[in-house]
């Protein structure tokens, strides 16, 4: 036969296959069994909440059949021994409620809060300047270094002043011959004068002589002006700085000819003391600002950096433009700060932070307590009994992390400012100051000191 022991023993490939056939089988059933024993064991430890509901129904109908009493004497006390996934005492969620969760709060307190408009501005310079030779010659020597700061009237550069001594020195020489021609001319008058009385002379000689005076008066006038102007090319011949401020880069070098008639001009020069900061704000804001402006009062202007954390500067509103640009709403402004350290410098972006009113006495919380949601704005306020309640409030200015608070929240009451992720309305809390927190945050943020070598001594080696 097929499948007798002597065809296996003969057939070990019909023997191996056969082995494989029974192994599939063999490993289902081990896992049949050990489901069963896993169930047996899960269902032993009480682990299904099903099993546990459905064997508190029995106990508790078995109770209602045998005395009359478990149903109504004690309503509910099966279920409240219920497990896991069960509704436990109080309800589903009943443990949420009774629990007090820990939260930061800050006391809401009264100050004079300045009232702000903030914008984006550019610093600007008072007056910028391109310093060009008013005369043609050759540059000399250039006195200065490029990004100096130099003071009016200090001397820049020179071109070479030879020409213009010799103009003027040839217009002092026609000068002297001129005068000397006058005063010949005069004598002479005084002369035909007395010569009319003599009747020696004729009236029309001293009419003559007369107006020949006038004549070389006016060419001394004449003479005396192309000296003034011969003197003034040579002056000219000496580039000053026109006011103080700070040289941008040389535009030319020593030697080279420059005209008066140059585009490029030799150096710019840039106020920076004071300076200025040109910035923009919506026409919705201008009309305390015009009230201001227009009584009279100063406003102040603080310039700070891009992360409107540190203040460059402090100065005061100077100048309103006289219209407003249609294309963006928006009124243009200028504000001037003295820069005596020389923080800002010109074409420089910063946050323009105008203060045009104080509140005085006004209720202020931290603006991480303001929460928005679907009653609105609102903040939680923790009671003496360390519950919250939950308070509409309307907003006012923001100075900082602080805000105005119109009503909602009187000075002294406790609002929450950290924690109110899962606050509902008559929630028990367990507050914390703030700064009690801040300072338990610091010291588990500070890092461990590690133990010195005198704790764990060195061992020597025998």
């Amino acid at each position: 036969m097929p499948g007798s022991p002597e065809d296996s023993a003969t057939n070990p490939q019909a023997n191996d296959s056969a082995r494989r056939r029974r192994w599939p089988w063999l490993l289902a059933a081990a896992l049949v069994v050990a489901a069963a024993l896993g169930y047996w064991a899960i269902e032993r430890a009480g682990l299904f909440p099903g099993a546990q509901r459905a064997g508190g129904a029995e106990s508790s109908g078995s109770d209602q059949g045998g005395t009359g009493q478990s149903g109504t004497g004690r309503p509910g006390a099966t279920a409240g021994r219920a497990g896991p996934g069960g509704f436990g005492r109080g309800g589903p969620g009943g443990g949420d409620a009774a629990r007090v969760m820990p939260v930061t709060v800050v006391a809401a307190e009264r100050a004079n809060v300045p009232v702000v408009l903030n914008a984006l501005g550019t610093v600007t310079s008072l007056r910028t300047v391109t310093v060009r030779s008013q005369v043609d010659g050759q540059l000399l020597r250039v006195l200065f270094r490029e990004g100096q700061l130099v003071k009016a009237g200090e001397l820049l550069a020179e071109i070479d002043p030879r020409p213009f001594q010799v103009q003027l020195a040839q217009a002092q020489g026609q000068l002297a011959r001129d005068r000397a021609l006058l005063e010949n001319a005069r004598v002479d008058l005084e002369r035909y004068r007395t010569l009319v009385k003599q009747d020696a002379a004729s009236a029309q000689q001293l009419d003559t002589q007369q107006a020949l005076v006038h004549q070389y008066e006016g060419v001394l006038k004449t003479d005396q002006a192309q000296v003034d102007n011969a003197r003034l090319q040579l002056a000219y011949s000496r580039i000053t700085a026109p006011f103080a401020g700070r040289l941008g880069l040389r535009l030319v070098d020593p030697g080279n000819l420059v005209r008066a008639g140059d585009a490029t001009g030799l150096v710019t020069i840039t106020q920076i003391q004071p300076i200025g900061v040109v910035f923009s704000l919506p026409e919705k804001d201008l009309a305390t600002v015009l009230r201001r402006y227009r009584a009279g009062q100063s406003m102040t202007a603080q310039a700070l950096d891009r992360d409107q954390r540190a203040v460059l500067a402090t100065g005061r509103l100077t100048t309103l433009d006289n219209q407003i640009d249609t294309t963006t709403g928006t009124l243009k402004m200028k504000a001037e700060f003295a820069n005596t350290d020389g923080v800002l410098f010109p074409n420089q972006f910063v946050n323009v932070r105008l203060e045009i009113d104080t509140l005085e006495n006004a209720v202020v919380v931290p603006s991480a307590a303001i929460q928005r949601g679907s009653p609105g704005t609102y903040v939680y306020v923790v009671r003496s009994d360390n519950t919250v309640a939950l308070r509409k409030v309307t907003l006012g200015p923001v100075d900082g992390e602080r805000t105005v608070v119109g009503d909602g929240v009187a000075a002294g009451e406790r609002v929450v400012v950290d924690g109110v992720d899962n606050l509902r309305d008559g929630a028990r809390v367990e507050p914390i100051a703030k700064a009690a927190a801040e300072r338990a945050a610091t010291q588990a943020a500070a890092p461990r000191r590690r133990p010195s070598n005198a704790a764990f001594p060195r061992q020597q080696p025998h």
